[in-house]
C-alpha cells in the first residue's frame, strides 16, 4: 500500500520516497505551497504561483500537470513570451523555465511527479473547465476560460489576454498584405521610382533595397522594412512618403502621422524624415511641395500619446469604433512594440490606412510580451519573393530580383510586403565589425576584434576590459577615455553660468541645449537595474563622482544638473515614458529648478514638483536605450546578468554608439557567454498568419 508523508517545503526536497520505500502522495494544497516556496526561491514570481491558485479554486480536480504548466507559462509571460510550447515542457523543461544551473536537480525531482509524455500533459488540460480547447481551424466555444490550448501537432497553451492579441494581430496583418488591395498607375509609379533613387545600384548590378521597399510598400495597406542601424530606414520612408504623395489620386488629401514608442524615438524620426525630404526639394522640382508636406505631417508622437492613453486603465481614446483620423502611419523602432500595444494600434488604424513599420530585427525585443518584429520579419533575410512580385518589381524598379530571394514554394504574403535593407552606410567600420561578428555568434571573433582595437590604446573605436573593479567605469564615465565623448562634456557645460547670469531668456535656452546635447554624447547601458554594476548602482557612484570634483552639488532629491528619465506616460505633463530631461535653473527663477526636455526642436519644460515618475539617468538599461544613438557607448555587463545576457542585448548596446563603443564586463567570459545565448521567444503568430492568409 502506498503512503503518504508530509512535504519539506523548507528545502523543496519534496520528492525522495519515505523511508519505507513508499511513494509521497502530494495533494493539491501541497503542490500550491511547493509552487509557493519556488517562488520564495526566486525561480517562479509571486503571481505565477498565485495564478496556479487561482486556478485550482476555480477546478477543484486540478492536478499536478495544469497547476505547473499554468505557473510556467506566467513565468514565460513575465520573461516575453506570448505562449507555452507544451512539447519543450514535456520533453525538456530546461529549454523553457531558464532556471540557474544549481537548480537542476530540484527541477529533475519536480519534473519526475509530473508526465513523461506529451499526451498525458495535454489529457490533463483538455478535462480542465479552466482550459479553452482550441483544433486548428476550428472556433470553439468561449466560456471565458483562463487558459487557451491551441491543440495540434506543436500545441501552445496561452494565458487568454494574449491568445485573444495574437489572433487580432494575425487576422489585421492578414487582411491588411493583401497582394490586391491597391490599384496602381505603374508607369507613373516607375517615372518617380526613378526620379528619388540614383541609378548607382542598378549600374553596379546590384539590388537597391531602398527602392524595391518604396515599391513593394505601394501594393498593399502595411508594409515592413528592416534593418540594421544605418541601413537608411527612414530615408526609405521619407522617400515612400514623396512617392505615395507624387502617385496618390487624392494626395491632398492625405494625413500623415508618424510614431515611435518612445520620445526620444519619436523626436529622431521626425528630424530624420524632414531633413530626408527636404533633400529631395531638386529631385521632385515643383510638382511637390515638400515644405507644406513637413508641416502638414506635424510632430511626432508616441504610441501611447498618437493612440490616447487613459491613465491607470489599458485602455485608449482610439479603437475599433473610434479609429485614428490618419491614412499613412509610420511607425519607427518597431521592434519595441510588444503583442498587446500592436494589437492595439492594428485595431485603431482605419483599413484603408496605410501602415509602414520601420525596425531592427535583430534588436531587443519589447520588455512585455511578444517579439512581433521578430517575427514578422523570420525570413526577411530570404526574401521569398513569388513570382508575381518579381515580376512587378522589375516593371516598376527595372531591377531582377536575383534567385536566391525568390520562393521556391508556396509564398506567404506577408513576405511581399516585407524588405530587409542590406547595405549599411555608417556602420562600414570597426563599430559595424563588430556588430556583425555578434550578430553573426561569432564570440571568437568579436573578441579578437576587441583586444585588437584595445591594444591600439584608449582612443580607439572600441575598447574593452574584463574584470576588475566598477570603479573604473565610473572614472571613465567622468573623466573619458583617449579624448573619446564622457559626462566631462556635460560638467563643462553645466558649470558655464553658474547659478544663473542670463541676460536674455534666449542665450538661457540656448545654454540649456547645449547642457542637453552634452550630456547626450555619451551614456552608460547596463544589462541589469540593481547591484554596483547596475543602474541603480553605477547611478549612486556617477553621482558622487561627480560631486566629489565639484560638478554638481546633491543636497536632496532634486539638483542642479540631474538627468532624468520618465518612466510612466503622463499626456497631461507631455512626457512620456523613456523622455530623458535634465534639471536645470529657469530663466525667470534661478532660484527654482524645472526639468528640460528637448522635443525635436522644441524646448518643453515641467517644474520638479509635478514630475513624480523619473529615475535618475545617468545610467540606463539596454532597453532603454532603444531609439536613441549617442557619440560614444559603453555598455556595463553585470555577473548576475543570468539570463538577462543575450545576443540581442549586446547587439543593441553595440550600434546605440556612433563613434566609440567600450566594454566594462564583471567577469571575464560574460560577452562570449552571451553571444552564444540567442533570444527566441515563444510565439505563435507565425502559425496564425499563415493560417489566415491561406484561408
Amino acid at each position: 500500500m502506498k503512503g503518504r508523508r508530509k512535504a519539506d517545503l523548507q528545502t523543496l526536497d519534496l520528492f525522495a520516497a519515505a523511508d519505507d520505500g513508499d511513494t509521497v502522495v502530494l495533494s493539491t494544497t501541497d503542490w500550491l505551497a511547493a509552487l509557493e516556496r519556488l517562488a520564495d526561491a526566486g525561480l517562479l514570481r509571486r503571481l505565477d504561483s498565485a495564478l496556479a491558485a487561482f486556478v485550482a479554486a476555480q477546478d477543484a480536480e486540478a492536478g499536478p500537470a495544469l497547476l505547473v504548466a499554468t505557473a510556467v507559462l506566467a513565468q514565460m509571460e513575465g520573461r516575453g513570451h506570448s505562449c507555452l510550447p507544451l512539447k519543450a515542457l514535456a520533453g525538456d523543461p530546461n529549454q523553457i523555465l531558464a532556471w540557474p544551473k544549481e537548480a537542476e536537480r530540484l527541477q529533475q525531482s519536480l519534473w519526475e511527479q509530473l508526465p513523461g509524455r506529451l499526451a498525458d500533459w495535454l489529457q490533463a488540460l483538455r478535462r480542465s473547465p479552466v482550459v479553452r480547447v482550441v483544433q486548428p481551424g476550428t472556433v470553439a466555444a468561449d466560456r471565458g476560460q483562463p487558459l487557451v490550448l491551441l491543440d495540434g501537432a506543436a500545441p501552445l497553451l496561452y494565458l487568454r489576454r494574449y491568445w485573444n492579441y495574437e489572433r487580432s494581430v494575425a487576422a489585421h496583418m492578414a487582411q491588411r498584405t493583401a497582394a490586391d488591395a491597391v490599384a496602381l498607375d505603374e508607369p507613373r509609379v516607375r517615372e518617380w521610382l526613378g526620379r528619388l533613387f540614383s541609378s548607382s545600384a542598378a549600374a553596379a548590378n546590384a539590388v537597391d533595397w531602398q527602392k524595391l521597399a518604396c515599391a513593394l510598400a505601394l501594393r498593399g495597406h502595411m508594409s515592413v522594412i528592416t534593418g540594421g542601424p544605418g541601413t537608411g530606414k527612414t530615408y526609405t520612408a521619407a522617400r515612400l512618403l514623396a512617392l505615395l504623395f507624387a502617385t496618390a489620386p487624392d494626395a491632398a488629401q492625405l494625413r500623415v502621422a508618424l510614431a515611435a514608442p518612445t520620445g526620444k524615438a519619436a523626436a529622431r524620426l521626425k528630424q530624420s524624415i524632414d531633413s530626408s525630404l527636404l533633400e529631395l526639394k531638386e529631385a521632385v522640382g515643383r510638382e511637390l511641395d515638400l515644405e507644406a508636406l513637413v508641416k502638414r505631417m506635424g510632430a511626432a508622437r508616441t504610441l501611447h500619446s498618437l493612440l490616447g492613453a487613459r491613465p491607470d486603465t489599458r485602455r485608449f481614446a482610439h479603437h475599433a469604433g473610434n479609429p485614428l483620423d490618419v491614412d499613412v502611419l509610420i511607425v519607427d523602432e518597431a521592434s519595441m512594440i510588444h503583442l498587446e500595444m500592436m494589437a492595439a494600434l492594428l485595431q485603431a488604424l482605419p483599413p484603408t490606412a496605410r501602415l509602414i513599420l520601420l525596425g531592427d530585427k535583430d534588436q531587443l525585443a519589447s520588455v512585455e510580451a511578444g517579439a512581433v518584429l521578430g517575427d514578422l520579419c523570420r525570413d526577411a533575410q530570404q526574401g521569398h519573393y513569388a513570382p508575381d512580385t518579381v515580376a512587378y518589381a522589375e516593371r516598376v524598379t527595372g531591377q531582377s530580383l536575383p534567385a536566391a530571394y525568390r520562393a521556391t514554394g508556396p509564398a506567404l504574403p506577408l513576405a511581399q510586403h516585407t524588405v530587409m535593407l542590406r547595405a549599411s552606410r555608417r556602420f562600414s567600420g570597426p563599430i559595424g565589425q563588430l556588430a556583425l561578428a555578434v550578430n553573426a555568434g561569432d564570440a571568437p571573433g568579436a573578441m579578437d576584434l576587441l583586444r585588437a582595437q584595445t591594444l591600439s590604446g584608449p582612443q580607439a573605436e572600441l575598447w574593452a576590459r574584463e574584470g576588475g573593479e566598477v570603479e573604473a567605469v565610473v572614472r571613465s564615465a567622468v573623466q573619458g577615455r583617449g579624448g573619446r565623448a564622457s559626462y566631462a562634456a556635460y560638467a563643462e557645460r553645466l558649470a558655464q553660468r553658474g547659478q544663473g547670469g542670463f541676460a536674455t531668456e534666449a542665450e538661457h535656452q540656448q545654454w540649456v541645449r547645449d547642457v542637453l546635447a552634452a550630456f547626450d554624447r555619451y551614456r552608460l547601458l547596463c544589462a541589469v537595474r540593481d547591484g554596483s554594476w547596475g543602474v541603480a548602482g553605477l547611478n549612486r557612484a556617477v553621482e558622487q563622482a561627480l560631486q566629489a570634483q565639484g560638478a554638481i552639488r546633491k543636497e536632496g532629491e532634486w539638483y542642479r544638473g540631474r538627468p532624468v528619465m520618465v518612466t510612466r506616460n503622463d499626456a497631461q505633463l507631455g512626457v512620456f515614458n523613456g523622455d530623458i530631461g535634465m534639471a536645470l535653473p529657469s530663466f525667470a527663477d534661478p532660484a527654482r529648478l524645472r526639468v528640460y526636455f528637448l522635443q525635436g526642436e522644441h524646448l518643453h519644460h515641467v517644474s520638479t514638483a509635478r514630475l513624480a515618475h523619473v529615475e535618475t539617468a545617468f545610467a540606463m538599461t539596454v532597453h532603454k536605450s532603444q531609439g536613441s544613438e549617442f557619440e560614444h557607448t559603453a555598455l556595463v555587463l553585470a555577473a548576475q546578468g543570468g539570463n538577462v545576457l543575450s545576443r540581442e542585448l549586446v547587439y543593441t548596446g553595440i550600434t546605440r554608439a556612433r563613434q566609440a563603443f567600450s566594454l566594462w564586463s564583471e567577469a571575464p567570459g560574460l560577452l562570449a557567454s552571451a553571444i552564444a545565448s540567442p533570444t527566441r521567444r515563444s510565439s505563435g503568430l507565425l502559425r496564425w498568419l499563415a493560417a489566415d492568409e491561406q484561408s
